[in-house]
C-alpha cells in the first residue's frame, strides 16, 4: 500500500490533470452509467450540542469506478471543522483510500484535503469552460477561505485572458492574505488584484463570480451584476445556508448542478428558492447537470448575450474518486510516497 501525504499529492496534482480526470469520468458515465456507482453520502452533524465548538459535520463518501479494465473502490472520510481557521488548519479535513476490487487490496491511502480543494475547483473550472464567455477578462472571488485558492486557479486555467481579480471577504485582512499567498504560490498567473470593502463593488463588473462562503442570505441581487455573468456557487453546502439570492436564480438562463440527487439535500440556495412561496423558481426548472454539459445533452452558447449562468456545486464521491485514482496511478508509476505492507 502506498501512503501519500499532502506534499506528495501537491507535487503531482495539477489543475489541468484534475479537470481532465473529471471530464473523462463524466464522459465514461455518459456512455456507461452503471460503471460509476456513487451512493448518497452519509452525513453526521457534529457538535450540535456544544457551546464551545461551532457545529460541523462528518461525511463518509464511497464510490466504485470501473474504467473498462479495472474496478476501484474509493472512500473519502471528511470532517468539516468550521473553527479550524483559528487553529491555522483547513476547514475541510479528509483522507481517501483507493482499493482494487478484484483482490480487495488497499492500494493507496492518501491525503484528501488538497484533493478535495482541487476537485471542487476543477468542477467550477469545467462549468466555467462551458458556460463563461471566452472573452471574460474580470473575475470576482467572494469568500477567501481555503477553497478559494484553487477555485481561482481553476477559473484562470480555463479562462487565461482574465487580467483583473476582485476580492471580498467578511474579514478584510483575510482577503489581503489571500492575495499575497496567491501571488506567491501561483506565479504563473499575471493578474491585478483589488480588495473591496463591499460585495457589490467587487462583483458589479465581473464576468465570472466565484462564491465560497457560509452565508445564510443571498449576497447580491441580479440587478447588481452583469447581464451575462457566470457564477460558480460552491459554498452554502447545507439547506440552511444561502449565497445566491432568489432574484439571481430566477434571472439565470441556465442553472447547472454537479450532483442533482445530492443537491436536493445540500444545495441550500436552490432548496430555499424552491421552498419560498414568493420565489418563481422550482426544481423542475433546473437546466441540467455537469454531465449533461460535457456529454452535449444540453448546449449553451458561452458567448456574450447568453444571460446569467449559474453553476451550483455540492460535490460527489465519484469526483474525488476520479482524481484520487489518477494520483494513485501516477504515484505508483513514479515510485512516490511511502510503501508499507498491511
Amino acid at each position: 500500500m502506498q501512503i501519500l501525504d499532502i506534499n506528495t499529492v501537491k507535487k503531482q496534482l495539477t489543475m489541468s490533470m484534475a479537470i481532465n480526470a473529471i471530464e473523462d469520468l463524466l464522459k465514461v458515465q455518459g456512455k456507461h452509467s452503471t460503471w460509476i456507482k456513487t451512493p448518497e453520502r452519509l452525513v453526521i452533524p457534529t457538535f450540535e450540542e456544544s457551546n464551545k465548538n461551532t457545529s460541523g459535520s462528518h461525511l463518509s463518501m464511497p464510490s466504485v469506478v470501473f474504467d473498462g479494465d479495472n474496478e476501484y473502490a474509493v472512500v473519502k472520510l471528511v470532517n468539516i471543522c468550521p473553527d479550524n481557521p483559528k487553529r491555522d488548519k483547513p476547514t475541510t479535513m479528509a483522507v481517501i483510500t483507493v482499493s482494487d476490487n478484484e483482490t480487495g487490496d488497499v492500494l493507496t491511502f492518501l491525503d484528501g484535503i488538497y484533493i478535495t480543494q482541487v476537485r471542487t475547483a476543477a468542477l467550477s473550472g469545467i462549468a466555467t469552460k462551458y458556460l463563461a464567455s471566452p472573452a471574460s477578462s474580470e473575475a470576482a472571488v467572494i469568500g477567501t477561505g481555503g477553497m478559494a485558492y484553487e477555485q481561482l486557479n481553476a477559473i484562470l486555467t480555463v479562462r487565461p485572458n482574465i487580467k483583473q481579480v476582485n476580492i471580498w471577504n467578511r474579514t478584510p485582512q483575510t482577503a489581503h492574505e489571500f492575495q499575497n499567498k496567491f501571488e506567491q504560490e501561483y506565479p504563473q498567473w499575471q493578474v491585478d488584484f483589488k480588495v473591496y470593502e463591499s460585495v457589490e463593488e467587487a462583483i458589479k463588473n465581473a464576468d465570472i463570480i466565484n462564491l465560497a462562503t457560509r452565508a445564510t442570505t443571498g449576497l447580491f441581487e441580479a440587478s447588481q451584476i452583469k447581464p451575462d455573468a457566470h457564477i460558480n456557487a460552491v459554498g452554502a453546502y447545507q439547506a440552511t445556508m444561502k449565497e445566491v439570492s432568489n432574484s439571481v436564480i430566477e434571472a439565470s438562463t441556465a442553472i447547472i448542478i454537479d450532483d442533482a440527487e445530492g443537491g436536493l439535500h445540500e444545495a441550500g440556495d436552490l432548496i430555499q428558492a424552491h421552498n419560498d412561496i414568493q420565489s418563481t423558481w422550482t426544481w423542475d426548472q433546473l437546466t441540467g447537470t455537469l454531465s449533461d454539459l460535457v456529454n452535449k445533452k444540453i448546449s449553451i452558447d458561452a458567448n456574450e448575450g447568453k444571460g446569467i449562468t449559474l453553476f451550483k456545486s455540492v460535490g460527489a464521491a465519484s469526483f474525488d474518486a476520479a482524481v484520487a485514482i489518477k494520483v494513485a496511478q501516477n504515484a505508483k508509476k513514479e515510485g512516490l510516497g511511502q510503501s508499507i505492507e498491511l
